[in-house]
């Protein structure tokens, strides 16, 4: 069950990717300007994270076997849409980037699909095994570019598109419910908003805004971000994103593992406090060297480790049947960070040439998250 997740995941983040890797060349090809560049790349990023809340809802309600199947099923349409007019026109590609936001929302199905199949002592670990899954972004990074290059605009969507149909059929076939993951009624209005008092859904929201809006500007933008920064080609430009990728994700059981073993909030603080140090170095365009070698590395490694921790302090605070739920609604409120971020760069870059003011923001918004988890941590500390 563990595998099926993982490789639904790999394959829905190799889709919602897709836009970053391409925008050069969609650039290219359409004639867009920066902003639609920008909404290109952060629409499914919003969609994907704001679609968690209802997606979230279905799996605690019908479980997480069905709801792969419909996930999956909406992400092949998607990137049907795509190939066929998202490579001839501005308006089909932002639809289609639209509609490519539902690949995102295949954590939240994941997450509680797995969770209930694993004890307390191990689900960090399993969790963070789910989120290693979005290393399908960097099949995305490493095949994109080059496929298009090959075969036309239309090649990496359809290519994907096939991978997932495969992948309907072996989830249909193969994925099975634990009996933990018991389906839960009651009206979805009630239950968000039993959800949004709980104490950890505001705090696990504030960590994960962070997390995501960072992680948005240094993946979804990145290969902009180097091509107009330092001038590298879309190609190479691709690969750096795919490095940075496969470091963040494989970098997410380490997360859990430490979650397991220590209190989530701890790895957690640390991991907010590099993010905050990296970012704010990076404000300063540091020479390429640097960043390829020291500041986006530290990024990953920090990145990977936040969204483990956060989400395995989630699955260790509420009942199995509210795990995709409060997962969902953390997710949504902080896919308004992750739409923004890539926004604010186009616009840093647009208006200043530059974008250090737009990255000096995100290092004083990580700041303040690492300052409320250090205070968390004491607290916690001084609670029998």
């Amino acid at each position: 069950m563990l595998a099926v997740a993982v490789l639904g995941y790999v394959l829905a983040s190799w889709a919602w990717a897709l836009m970053a890797p391409l925008a050069p060349l969609l650039d290219d090809a359409l004639g867009l300007t920066p902003m639609q560049q920008a909404l290109a790349v952060s629409l499914p990023v919003v969609v994907g994270t704001l679609g968690r809340v209802p997606v979230g809802a279905l799996t605690d309600r019908f479980g997480g076997r069905l709801v792969f199947v419909l996930v999956t099923g909406a992400t092949i349409v998607a990137l049907l849409v795509l190939a066929t007019f998202g490579t001839r026109s501005v308006g089909g590609l932002l639809i289609g980037a639209t509609l490519l936001g539902v690949a995102g929302t295949m954590l939240t199905v994941g997450v509680p699909f797995v969770s209930a199949w694993f004890p307390d002592a191990h689900r960090g670990l399993a969790i963070g095994a789910v989120g290693a899954g979005l290393c399908g972004n960097a099949i995305g990074g490493f095949t994109a570019v080059r496929l298009t290059q090959e075969y036309g605009m239309a090649a990496p969507y359809l290519v994907t598109a096939a991978a997932l149909g495969v992948f309907a059929l072996v989830a249909g076939a193969a994925a099975r419910n634990a009996p933990a993951q018991t389906p839960r009624a009651g009206a979805a209005r009630i239950r968000v908003a039993a959800v949004l008092r709980l104490p950890i859904t505001r705090q696990a929201t504030l960590w994960y805004t962070v997390s995501l809006a960072l992680f948005a500007t240094f993946s979804a933008t990145l290969p902009l971000y180097l091509v107009n920064t330092y001038r590298l080609g879309a190609a190479r430009a691709g690969d750096v994103l795919a490095v940075f990728v496969l470091v963040s994700v494989f970098t997410r059981p380490v997360g859990g593992w430490l979650a397991d073993r220590l209190t989530p909030a701890r790895p957690l603080a640390a991991a907010m406090i590099v993010l905050a140090v990296a970012t704010a170095v990076q404000a300063f365009t540091p020479p390429l060297a640097l960043t390829l070698a020291g500041t986006l590395p530290v990024l990953a490694v920090g990145l990977g480790i936040v969204n483990t921790t956060v989400i395995a302090q989630i699955a260790a605070t509420v009942p199995p049947t509210m795990i995709g739920l409060v997962t969902g609604v953390t997710c949504a409120i902080a896919g308004i960070a992750g739409f923004l971020s890539p926004l604010l760069m186009a616009f840093s870059f647009t208006r200043y040439g530059d974008y250090g003011p737009a990255l000096g923001a995100l290092a004083a918004g990580s700041a303040f998250a690492a300052w409320i988890a250090v205070i968390q941590i004491r607290r916690a500390g001084r609670t029998p």
